[in-house]
């Protein structure tokens, strides 16, 4: 993939650097909200909207920003998109409101959005930034989905209000208690981590089969361009 092509960056911010299984940033919100699957997809899909539009914006203004105020700028800009936002959920969305609470106003110092106006949004063009912006949102998004869809499950027999267990199910209730917000993203990074680990392990067999015996031997046809 192209750096910094919008499909690189929706790939690196939703698989390569996920926010919440690989770059573990923004854990305050990840274990507080995700009670259920629809809070986790309501704070994601809040935070991406706020981090889409702070990337646009502090990519726009990065030439004009001095060096020497540059966090206190960022911070200015990510702090009035989380009031235009914070005003539109407890108008059009007051459950989800209430549902997240305290942590609406705190996006404004969660270090997803400040991380990627400092590390990507404030150094590259409008375009890239805007994508950067939706492939860590998206990233943040299936991880708090994800956690709060194995929480609600294994803590209520439900996700999104739909019964999946059957009613004789009984519910192990520390799943949606705070406890259980570390065991489910524990659980969730360590499977991740052996799936990666597995595909790492199954691309070095394959390379050390192509060097030991040949292309010939492995019948790789990207090895055996490489040494035509």
């Amino acid at each position: 993939m192209k750096a910094n092509s919008p499909v690189e960056r929706l790939y690196n911010g939703i698989v390569k650097e996920n926010p919440t299984f690989v770059m573990m940033i923004g854990m305050c919100p990840t274990l507080a909200v995700t009670t259920s699957a629809s809070n986790g997809v309501g704070m994601g899909l809040t935070t991406t909207a706020i981090l889409v539009a702070s990337n646009m914006m502090i990519s726009m203004l990065r030439k004009m920003i001095p060096d020497s105020v540059r966090m206190p700028a960022y911070i200015g800009v990510v702090a009035s998109f989380v009031t235009i936002v914070e005003f539109l959920l407890k108008a059009y969305l007051p459950d989800l409101y209430s549902a997240l609470g305290i942590y609406i106003p705190l996006i404004v110092v969660n270090c997803i959005i400040l991380g990627r106006a400092e590390a990507y949004a404030g150094k590259n063009p409008v375009l890239p930034s805007l994508f950067d912006g939706i492939g860590m949102g998206l990233g943040f998004t299936v991880g708090l989905f994800s956690i709060g869809a194995v929480r609600e499950l294994i803590g209520a027999g439900e996700i999104l209000g739909f019964r999946i267990l059957p009613a004789s199910y009984e519910p192990v209730t520390i799943f949606i208690m705070a406890p259980g917000a570390f065991f489910v993203l524990a659980l969730l990074v360590a499977l991740q981590n052996k799936v990666r680990n597995a595909a790492g392990n199954k691309k070095k067999t394959a390379s050390s089969s192509c060097g030991s015996s040949g292309c010939g031997g492995c019948g790789n046809t990207a090895c055996s361009g490489k040494n035509q």
